[in-house]
C-alpha cells in the first residue's frame, strides 16, 4: 500500500489543540496581594511621616508688616510675622517674591477679609452677592466706617460717584480723599476687585450704583442691566442681583438716575423690600422730586438717606467751592448735609482743599451712613 492510498488518520484533540499553559495559575490572588502591598505602603507613609505638604518641595519668607497701616480693623494692631509657603512650580527657587510692608501701596491692595465674609454673602447664578448674617448682622453695620461719638457739631457727608469706570483716575482720587470721602463704584469696570480692593484698605466707605430707568430712557440709557418699569418683578431682580454681585463689601446702594423707575412703586417696591431683607442702605440721589425710596425704605427698614446737593453741577473750581460753602451753611442750620459729585479730577482736588480746612471751621466729615437714619 502506498502513502496515496493509505486511508486518512484523525489527529487527536490533544494534537489539535497544540501546548496549554499550565493549570491552576491564582492570576487574582496575585493581583490583590500587589494591591494591598501598595495599600499598606501609601497607610504606612501617612501614618510616619509628618509632612503636611505631601512631599511637595516649598520655600518660605518671612514678612514683617504693620497691618495697621493697610486697613480700619488694623488701626490698633501691633506689628506681626507672617510666613508665606511658595511653590517651586510658580517661582524657581531662587526668585521666591519677597513682600514688604513698603511694598504694598493703595494700587496693589491687600485683600479685606471682612468683603468675603461667608456670613453675609450668598451664592447666586451670577456669583455672592450681600445677605443678612443669621445673627442678623447687616452688611450696612458691617461694612460701614466707624465714626467716633462727637459733640453735636454739624456734620457733612460726601459722596463721589462714578468711580471704578477709569483704573488710574481711580486710585488718584482714591488717594487724594480724604478717608471719610464716601465713594460710590459703577458696576461696569474691568479692575473693580482692584478698586474696590484699594477703597477699603483706605478706610473708605462703598456704595454700589444701580442702574434705574429714566424718563428718557432708552435715549438716556444708565447702562446694561437697567431696571425697568411694566417688567415683572422677577426679572428686574435678577437685573439687581446680577449687578450686585460684581464686588462685596457695599453699605448699600445709590441710584444711576431712575426718575421713572423711583416714581412707580408697583416696579420699586419689590427692590427696596429685598434691600431690606438683605440688610444694606438705599441713598437717594436726590435728583428727582418724585422718588418714593422716602416712603418705601420707611416700609422696609432700609437704611435711608437723601442727598442736598449735586456739587459740581459746574464742574469748575470756583462754582464747585462755592457749593461746598453752601453745604456748610446747610449744616450750620439743620446739623447735617449730604452732598454728591462726579470723579472729575477738577472735583477731586477742590474736595481735597476744601476738607483740610472744614474741621477749623467747626463741622466733621463724615461718611454716608452716620447721616443715613433707620427707618
Amino acid at each position: 500500500m502506498t502513502d496515496l492510498s493509505a486511508p486518512l488518520k484523525r489527529r487527536s484533540a490533544r494534537a489539535r489543540s497544540g501546548p496549554r499553559l499550565p493549570r491552576h495559575i491564582p492570576v487574582t490572588r496575585i493581583a490583590l496581594g500587589l494591591l494591598a502591598i501598595l495599600a499598606i505602603g501609601v497607610v504606612a507613609r501617612v501614618v510616619l511621616v509628618d509632612d503636611p505638604d505631601g512631599g511637595r518641595p516649598g520655600a518660605t519668607v518671612d514678612i514683617a508688616a504693620n497691618t495697621g497701616n493697610n486697613s480700619l480693623a488694623g488701626a490698633m494692631a501691633s506689628p506681626s510675622t507672617a510666613t508665606i509657603t511658595a511653590d517651586p512650580e510658580m517661582f524657581p527657587a531662587d526668585q521666591v517674591p519677597v513682600v514688604s510692608a513698603t511694598s504694598v501701596s493703595d494700587a496693589d491692595p491687600l485683600p479685606d477679609p471682612a468683603a468675603t465674609d461667608p456670613e453675609l454673602l450668598e451664592e447666586t447664578e451670577f456669583g455672592p452677592i450681600p445677605r443678612m448674617s443669621a445673627t442678623g448682622l447687616r452688611p450696612f453695620d458691617a461694612y460701614a466706617r466707624p465714626v467716633v461719638a462727637g459733640d453735636g457739631r454739624p456734620r457733612i457727608a460726601l459722596v463721589v460717584s462714578g468711580l471704578g469706570l477709569n483704573l488710574d483716575g481711580t486710585l488718584e482720587a482714591i488717594e487724594a480723599l480724604p478717608d471719610e470721602v464716601t465713594l460710590a463704584f459703577a458696576p461696569y469696570g474691568k479692575t473693580l476687585d482692584r478698586t474696590v480692593g484699594a477703597a477699603r484698605v483706605g478706610g473708605h466707605e462703598i456704595f454700589l450704583e444701580v442702574p434705574l430707568e429714566p424718563f428718557d430712557y432708552p435715549d438716556n440709557d444708565p447702562g446694561p442691566d437697567t431696571l425697568l418699569t411694566g417688567q415683572a418683578p422677577r426679572d428686574n431682580l435678577q437685573k439687581l442681583f446680577h449687578v450686585m454681585s460684581r464686588f462685596p463689601g457695599y453699605v448699600g446702594v445709590i441710584n444711576n438716575m431712575g426718575a421713572r423707575f423711583t416714581s412707580s412703586g408697583a416696579d420699586f417696591a419689590p427692590v427696596m423690600e429685598e434691600l431690606g431683607a438683605r440688610g444694606l442702605g438705599y441713598l437717594d440721589d436726590g435728583s428727582s422730586n418724585r422718588s418714593l425710596a422716602p416712603q418705601l425704605a420707611r416700609a422696609n427698614r432700609v437704611p435711608f438717606a437723601r442727598i442736598d446737593a449735586l456739587v459740581d453741577a459746574n464742574p469748575a473750581r470756583e462754582p464747585i467751592l462755592a457749593a461746598l460753602q453752601d453745604l456748610e451753611k446747610k449744616a450750620l442750620q439743620s446739623g447735617s448735609a449730604i452732598g454728591i459729585v462726579s470723579a472729575l479730577p477738577v472735583s477731586i482736588e477742590a474736595i481735597a482743599d476744601w476738607a483740610a480746612d472744614l474741621a477749623g471751621k467747626g463741622i466733621d466729615l463724615v461718611p454716608a451712613s452716620a447721616l443715613m437714619g433707620d427707618s
